[in-house]
């Protein structure tokens, strides 16, 4: 059977209960995993830019600590 463009069939391993309890939901395995590859791999990004940003926004950290905001005399709350 032709795959369609753009798609690889892959083995995965994964737990028999979970897999069974998504048949009985007739959850798509292969749109439910490609979801959740998705969001690793957004989350692996986010913590990654967080990493190699780390320094950066410790500074700014620090700066905003020990600055006063410059209209911090106009806020009302």
């Amino acid at each position: 059977m032709p795959q369609p463009e753009g798609r690889k069939p892959t083995n995965l391993s994964l737990d028999a209960a979970l897999v069974s309890r998504a048949r009985e939901s007739r959850v798509n395995l292969s749109r439910a995993a490609e979801e959740g590859i998705r969001a690793a791999l957004r989350a692996r990004r986010a913590e990654d830019w967080r990493d190699e940003n780390a320094e950066a926004l410790d500074s700014s950290n620090r700066f905003a600590a020990q600055n006063p905001l410059p209209l911090a005399g106009f806020r009302r709350f």
